[in-house]
């Protein structure tokens, strides 16, 4: 098949899983055209089948902001009849669907079926904004085929939209084979004594995320069982944080580290991960620990549940229950067969359940149904 991804470049959860989608479709024997307005960051193979299409924005006076929706409309357009696509994959929804649909109907003389994934906040935050509802509700009902990375999303979806449009849980992905738990103590003696564990957070520090209760459970954990605290990544709400550390005398306990592209090494060096979130529609920073063999200590929301299962590789509790998660925590710190059982339960479980050889055959699957409908 001759595949168009249409994402963004940027660092997120949407993109990561676009380019490793499509890296991985191109190993498999398919073409692929990525399309943006810049390179994404994960696309650091080179391969025979994989293309790259920069969207190059029209600078004009009279424009205040560029037309991107058209401008990428148009590249869809553009390779569609140098390539001879056969299916965009739009991943999510403003303005990417939008744009794949107005390119569908420039392309009038020939079918060019879209797909269009949805990954949390083009739904939940984007899409349920009224100045773009009706956009969005539009894009998803024109799109040939939809898909939700949890089934949370998909029930949210329809729920906000009120729309009957089917929907295909097709849950998100990892290379197990590079996320896996690489022992390092040279690593790890730089960050922890040999009497300390290590919790880890990784995020971009939204509000969402709960920082201030990730710093809460390191307190309570730390009290009785002494500890670092790895954070990883850069946000708003980084300084909380920051504040956090400085009134509780934690400072030489929480390590800030800023945004890490590889993340893997700081991942087999911790033994818990805390995701106390008040939403995430799947958590695939959740699966890449789990892969590591860190079991995970998060809120029971959104698609979390349906990554860790609670009791075996991880634990859930109701967002802001904080001295619940740090009751948990403890548990598994401080009991080293059950804490063993839970790392090989994580790992297992993202093997068997989310690893890409898994998943890619039902987006192949996917791919040739609508192709044939259309």
């Amino acid at each position: 098949m001759k595949i168009a991804i249409v994402c963004y470049p940027s660092y997120g959860g949407s993109g990561v899983i676009a380019t490793e989608l499509g890296k991985k479709m191109a190993l498999r024997g398919h073409e692929v055209h990525f399309i943006s307005y810049e390179r994404p960051f994960k696309l650091d193979l080179f391969h025979e089948n994989l293309y790259f299409h920069e969207v190059e924005i029209f600078d004009y006076p009279l424009f205040k902001f560029p037309p991107y929706s058209i401008a990428l409309a148009s590249k869809i357009v553009e390779v569609a009849r140098c390539a001879g696509l056969d299916i965009v994959h739009v991943h999510y929804a403003m303005p990417h669907a939008i744009s794949a649909y107005l390119a569908k109907q420039m392309l009038s003389s020939s079918d060019l079926p879209f797909i269009t994934t949805l990954h949390g906040t083009d739904i939940t935050l984007v899409g349920s904004d009224k100045q773009f509802y009706d956009a969005t509700k539009f894009s998803i009902e024109e799109s040939d085929g939809v898909t939700a990375v949890s089934n949370s999303l998909k029930q949210e979806t329809q729920s906000i939209f009120e729309t009957k449009k089917d929907i295909h849980t097709i849950h998100n992905f990892i290379d197990t084979k590079q996320f896996y738990r690489a022992e390092n103590p040279v690593l790890r003696q730089r960050y922890a004594q040999p009497d300390e564990s290590i919790l880890i957070h990784i995020s971009n520090f939204r509000a969402v995320k709960r920082i201030e209760d990730i710093c809460e459970i390191f307190a309570i954990v730390n009290q009785k069982k002494p500890s670092k605290l790895l954070l990883v990544g850069d946000g708003p709400e980084i300084i909380k944080a920051q504040e956090f550390a400085s009134k509780n005398s934690l400072r030489d306990r929480i390590v800030f580290l800023g945004k890490q592209e590889r993340v893997t090494e700081l991942l087999s060096i911790s033994d818990l991960f805390l995701l106390p979130s008040s939403k995430e529609s799947f958590g695939l920073v959740a699966l890449e620990a789990m892969a590591c063999e860190v079991p995970v200590i998060a809120a029971k929301t959104g698609g979390i549940p349906e990554v860790v299962n609670d009791g075996s590789s991880g634990f859930l509790s109701p967002v802001g229950d904080v001295e619940n998660m740090a009751t948990n925590a403890l548990m598994l710190l401080e009991n080293d067969s059950l804490h063993r059982r839970f790392r090989e339960a994580a790992r297992e479980r993202a093997i068997t359940t989310f690893s890409s050889e898994k998943i890619l055959p039902v987006y192949e699957s996917f791919y040739r149904e609508i192709i044939e409908q259309c």
